[in-house]
């Protein structure tokens, strides 16, 4: 009896040997990746992320308080830039404590060459309250605002040094 115990307890360590459970785990070194480039953005720019730019404005252009309080509320401002250097800055304060209904979005187009950029809070745009967006040429500006349930303060101006 001793005998097929010793024998039964070798045919277990040996299957357990063949079947790899008592080696140690393999190490694995991760392969690298290739990430492929991303495309070059349209003429259109639609800004979709949130701008990092910080700064100080100085003359406005245009500073107005606007209020939209549905998805038909439009606003169009024309003005004249005289320094390249110059910027956006809007500050949103949501009408409803739901954000899914509170958006804003606003086109900024140089009337000289008709190059026009989109900017905007909620949907698809970022959903942060204050933005800064710098510009980088002077001429005529229009700008055409939409939004619903929000109240945006917008102040075009040049940017201090």
């Amino acid at each position: 009896m001793k005998s097929l115990v010793l024998a039964a307890l070798a045919l277990v360590i040996a299957g357990v040997m063949i079947a790899g459970c008592t080696q140690s785990p393999a190490t694995v070194t991760p392969s690298a990746t290739t990430v492929p480039a991303a495309s070059a953005p349209a003429a259109t720019t639609t800004v979709g992320q949130s701008s990092s730019a910080s700064f100080t404005l100085g003359d406005h252009y245009l500073q107005k308080s606007y209020s939209f309080q549905s998805e038909t509320d439009t606003k169009s401002e024309q003005f004249r830039v005289d320094n390249a250097s110059w910027g956006i800055d809007i500050q949103v304060l949501p009408l409803n404590d739901d954000l899914q209904y509170c958006w804003f979005e606003m086109t900024v187009t140089n009337r000289d060459n008709g190059k026009k950029d989109t900017y905007g809070f909620g949907r698809t745009y970022p959903t942060e309250l204050h933005q800064q967006i710098p510009m980088y040429v002077k001429g005529p500006y229009q700008i055409d605002m939409k939004g619903n349930r929000v109240k945006v303060d917008l102040t075009a101006a040049k940017r201090n040094p």
